[in-house]
């Protein structure tokens, strides 16, 4: 008899244990990543990193990997990791979730890619552009959850072809759509054919690029002194040509894609410097943004040129007025010595002893009729581009000239990306950009979503 009253028993009971065996194995199959609207994207666009079906407030890990091209050229794999709490609904938003430890602090959606360091352990490195996402559980001993992310610097139809006669430069845009504005992009004192890589960036977002070398320096390798990239470029930092943007706007004017009448100028440290000398003397100029600028014009340097004789930059032959440095190579010794390298502090010392010579080589932003961007950090040890644009906004201000600013307290010289790569390096070397990481990648966004909507209403696209 007691064997029969145990089957029915078992069939009662069968109900309960499934579902007791669904909701204890959920969170196996249930975990998931969503990425809206798409797993592959341009940093900087819109988008939602979530995670799903987790237990309501329960603890659980997150890793993120990828790999960085250093300075030898070579690739390795960074890492960062922190430690969260699901909400009520058994979500993680990384847009609005706040870790309770880890690589970063505060709710940041980008906080987990700024806040890679190198990896240990050799890890291999991922093809360029890929993420890797993965969820365990508070122990680590579970994995729930894995997503691969896939960053694209820019579109794959974005087409390119080189801008000759214009030594070096190339000229970057999207097929089809008629006539659009153009971006002429300057990089700074690295020079070289660096500033190519920002081209297909922005021809992504709908502009005619012009990516204009105009300095190509002899550099320094792994295996030695490198000759010139661009050897029909000036190999030293003076008398730079402005009216190089003057060729540049005839070669625009002739290119079918191109409404000749829409031409911004984006500048970069000492690229802003042009930039916003450019502004002082050519009116078709639509818009400039000026990443990490200067108010006045600096000493020039390079082969065969001799301190604090020659500067930066010169107009058809007339060089401009400049603000000599002070003690450069004693800071340049660093390198040999081991010290830190501030290029800040001889130009800080410079313009400090020689008052006389700050109003002469200042530059007239006032006369600047095309509405100007300024980006800055007043902790940038290259230069004080926080204390810079502020002087800039001010003399246009007093103009009653249109200018915009994204300044950052704790930010440094680094930044012109989207503050979705790695800023935990940018000070790791003897070379001191100043900045925090965090800071840095805080403006690098706010930077990339101002200068996005700054275009977009002075060249509309």
């Amino acid at each position: 008899m007691a064997a029969m009253n145990t089957t029915p028993r078992l069939l009662r009971a069968l109900p309960a244990l499934l579902v007791a065996s669904l909701l204890h194995a959920a969170p196996a199959w249930a975990q998931r990543f969503a990425v809206t609207p798409s797993a592959e994207f341009l940093p900087g666009d819109p988008v939602a990193i979530v995670i799903e079906g987790l237990p309501p407030g329960g603890e659980l890990q997150l890793r993120a990997r990828r790999s960085v091209a250093e300075w030898t050229g070579a690739r390795r794999a960074y890492a960062s990791e922190a430690r969260f709490q699901a909400d009520a609904a058994g979500r993680l938003d990384l847009a609005t979730a706040a870790p309770l430890a880890g690589s970063y602090s505060g709710a940041d959606l980008r906080g987990l890619f700024w806040s890679m360091v190198p990896a240990a352990g050799g890890e291999p490195p991922l093809p360029e552009g890929e993420v890797q996402l993965e969820a365990r559980s508070a122990d680590g001993a579970r994995v729930l959850a894995t997503q691969l992310l896939r960053l694209r610097a820019a579109r794959p139809d974005v087409q390119s072809r080189e801008a000759a006669p214009l030594a070096g430069a190339r000229f970057f845009v999207r097929p089809g759509g008629g006539p659009r504005p153009a971006l002429v992009l300057l990089g700074g004192s690295e020079g070289g054919g660096l500033v190519l890589r920002d081209g297909p960036v922005w021809a992504s977002r709908g502009y005619a690029v012009l990516a204009l070398p105009y300095y190509s320096p002899p550099g320094w390798g792994p295996a030695g002194p490198v000759a010139p990239e661009i050897p029909a470029l000036p190999p030293a930092f003076a008398d730079i040509p402005v009216e190089r943007l003057e060729q540049a706007r005839e070669w625009l004017a002739a290119q079918p894609e191109v409404d000749a009448s829409r031409i911004g100028v984006m500048g970069t440290s000492k690229g802003a410097e042009f930039a916003l000398l450019a502004g002082t003397k050519m009116p078709w100029i639509r818009a400039i943004v000026a990443v990490v600028p200067t108010d006045v014009v600096w000493e020039g340097w390079g082969p065969g040129v001799a301190p604090g004789t020659r500067p930066s930059f010169a107009w058809k032959g007339q060089p401009f007025a400049f603000v000599p440095y002070k003690d450069f190579d004693k800071e340049f010794a660093g390198f040999q010595t081991g010290a830190d390298v501030r290029i800040r502090r001889p130009q800080d010392a410079g313009r400090a002893a020689n008052p006389e010579r700050v109003a002469p080589a200042r530059i007239p932003v006032e006369t600047i009729a095309a509405p100007v961007l300024v980006i800055g950090g007043h902790d940038d040890q290259v230069w004080d581009s926080g204390g810079m644009a502020e002087a800039i906004v001010k003399a246009r201000a007093a103009a009653g000239r249109v200018t915009e600013a994204v300044i950052d307290r704790e930010a440094g010289h680094f930044l012109g990306g989207t503050g979705w790569s790695p800023t935990t390096q940018y000070n790791a070397g003897p070379s001191k950009s100043g900045g925090t990481p965090a800071a840095n990648a805080r403006t690098q966004a706010r930077a990339w979503a101002a200068t996005q909507d700054f275009l977009a209403r002075t060249l509309r696209p």
